[in-house]
């Protein structure tokens, strides 16, 4: 079945509108996000664990891919769909063998080449940006527009974009043939965060998701 990337969440405890991850995702969920990619920098191996396995009983409800943040083997452990890398973790080709071909592989990327390389080492999908300033990652390296288009032109592979995505920008990407909307603050920190999906999700898929936002408003 084809991996739906379109809109991908991920998680922050510290900007969420909800008394639990939990309760975040499962909104999330409603609202139609297709994706959940569980981000802890500083919490322990064992929390981690135990919290992956919490988050991935919701995930699995709703038949929604689950992806670990940087530690592959939190993402082994616990039975995740996938792992996510940064440029400063291990090198995805080691992930890739860790984790066997099955699992997904997500790698943060910031230009062509890095593209290329997650590419050849077995990435299956990238995360490009940041193309916004965002609180949630302040010191984020900044990609451009133009070498977006850049990556899309030189690599097959689903892309999505991170940084500063929100309702004002979700809009514009739908026409520079990228795969999916990953965001943080713009639906785990909004007071509704079902209703905030929701909308994303007809930003960027266009008038065949509209609908659904009248839906939810009516309920």
């Amino acid at each position: 079945m084809k991996t739906d990337y379109s809109l991908y969440l991920v998680t922050d405890r510290s900007c969420m509108s909800t008394k639990t991850l939990a309760e975040a995702v499962e909104q999330a969920l409603a609202g139609g996000c297709t994706m959940v990619q569980l981000r802890e920098k500083e919490i322990s191996s064992l929390e981690f664990y135990k919290l992956a396995l919490e988050i991935r009983k919701i995930t699995d409800r709703y038949r929604t891919p689950l992806i670990i943040n940087d530690r592959a083997d939190i993402a082994i452990a616990a039975g995740a769909a996938g792992v996510h890398m940064g440029q400063g973790d291990i090198p995805a080709e080691a992930v890739r063998r860790m984790i066997g071909k099955d699992m997904l592989l997500g790698v943060s990327v910031h230009s062509v080449s890095e593209a290329k390389e997650a590419g050849e080492a077995g990435a299956d999908y990238l995360g490009v940006g940041a193309m916004f300033s965002t609180k949630t990652k302040p010191d984020a390296e900044f990609v451009s527009v133009e070498e977006l288009k850049r990556i899309r032109q030189a690599i097959r592979l689903p892309i999505v974009v991170i940084g500063g995505i929100c309702k004002e920008n979700a809009a514009f990407f739908g026409s520079v043939g990228i795969d999916g909307l990953a965001v943080v603050s713009a639906v785990m920190a909004q007071p509704d965060i079902r209703q905030a999906a929701a909308e994303l999700k007809a930003l960027f898929c266009g008038p065949e998701q509209e609908r659904n936002i009248g839906n939810l408003k009516r309920k």
